[in-house]
């Protein structure tokens, strides 16, 4: 298989954003999967969208480096900084991996008063894990979600979104991201199944017109370098094989589906879940702007972990941190439906906290080095009428 076009098996997201895995060759090849096409003709429930339904449109920024995400430790006057931050699209889908790392190294100075900088997807998994392992944790934070940038993800397991240029992953960097990967799918089996569906999994379909059967390698034709795809490479086990549907076999004329299972975040209630465990630990929550690392000369603990994802840009003056927008149109959510649909470059996610629909791009540096966070209104109305057009 051509490599460009086996990018991103379970279909990749924002914030993270996500990128649609190609259906390959054509016509019979498509047909040559593992698994065959089921006999009964596949009958989804019909989408009630319409761009009057949106109920708000929302922007993230996400922090890009091209050498991944930064795991190091600083140290500034007398503290200890481990930071924990630049994971791309992936934030979420690696946060407890990612998070462990960090954990261990703040552990190993000794300190059990240990402060937490950002109160994001990395903060809070870094914070709780710090509490199992026996630390007292205080979270410093400007904003509280929902009004931080992980709260505006699209809410999708997607672990090597945007996480490095295929230069910067070296077989260290594979095996640090592996682990981290593993490690955050494991965690999040454990949350399965439990009230308000902070995580499940939903059925997603790869929707494609005949004349895209052989689309063209979804890589820059102006000569910028690759993202890194490490999932179907490293963690391919954790995926179960796909399905697909020929014409004929589903109701949406003569396309051909690729069937895909993707686990899904319900933000609202995930994050309320890991702000609760917590605060029941005797977790603090303090709030706190910081202009440059010399302001946490004011903090009591000594170890901190900086978690402040794309805040890091100014607060450390860090310019390898690359914005990447995301823009996401939420809608009323529809209870029955639970299969997300990817067709022309959009994606439509079914979250419980409200559906989603994302204008995706031809490739990964759609909305690369953008910090604008204004709403594009005719971008979310093209995303919502892009998939529409599928039910007429």
């Amino acid at each position: 298989m051509n490599k460009a076009t086996g990018r991103r098996q379970l279909l990749t997201g924002a914030g993270a954003a996500f990128l649609l895995s190609a259906l390959e060759g054509c016509g019979a090849g498509l047909l040559r999967t593992r698994n065959t096409t089921p006999a009964r003709r596949l009958q989804l429930p019909r989408l009630r969208a319409a761009t009057d339904r949106i109920t708000r449109i929302t922007v993230c920024t996400r922090p890009f480096r091209a050498e991944g995400p930064r795991l190091d430790v600083e140290r500034i006057g007398d503290k200890t900084i481990v930071h924990n931050y630049g994971h791309g699209g992936s934030g979420w889908s690696l946060s407890w991996g990612s998070s462990g790392i960090a954990v261990q190294k703040a552990m190993a100075t000794g300190a059990r008063d240990i402060a937490v900088i950002g109160c994001g997807a990395l903060g809070l998994t870094s914070a709780l894990l710090l509490q199992r392992a026996g630390a007292e944790v205080t979270i410093y934070a400007k904003d509280l979600p929902p009004n931080v940038r992980s709260s505006l993800a699209t809410g999708v397991w997607t672990p090597d979104s945007r996480i490095c240029l295929e230069e910067h992953a070296t077989p260290a960097f594979k095996r640090t991201w592996e682990s981290m990967a593993r490690n955050s799918f494991q965690a999040y089996q454990n949350l399965l199944g439990l009230a308000g569906d902070p995580v499940e999994f939903i059925d997603t379909y790869n929707v494609r017109d005949a004349a895209e059967l052989n689309p063209t390698a979804r890589v820059p034709a102006d000569g910028r370098p690759p993202f890194a795809d490490l999932q179907k490479e490293l963690i391919g086990d954790l995926s179960p094989h796909s399905d697909d549907y020929p014409p004929g076999s589903h109701q949406f004329g003569a396309r051909y589906l690729r069937r895909n299972s993707l686990m899904m975040f319900n933000l609202s209630a995930y994050t309320r879940m890991l702000i609760s465990d917590f605060l029941a630990n005797r977790g603090r929550i303090e709030i706190a702007e910081f202009h440059t690392p010399a302001d946490f000369a004011s903090l009591r603990q000594k170890t901190l972990i900086n978690a402040t994802g794309y805040g890091a840009r100014a607060l450390f003056n860090d310019q390898s941190v690359i914005p990447v927008r995301g823009q996401l149109a939420r809608m009323i959510p529809q209870p029955d439906i639970h299969y997300g649909v990817f067709y022309r470059n959009v994606g439509f996610i079914p979250r419980r906290d409200g559906s989603v629909f994302q204008v995706l791009g031809e490739n990964d540096y759609y909305g690369f080095n953008d910090d604008t966070t204004m709403a594009d209104r005719a971008e979310a109305e093209h995303a919502v009428n892009t998939i529409v057009g599928l039910y007429a």
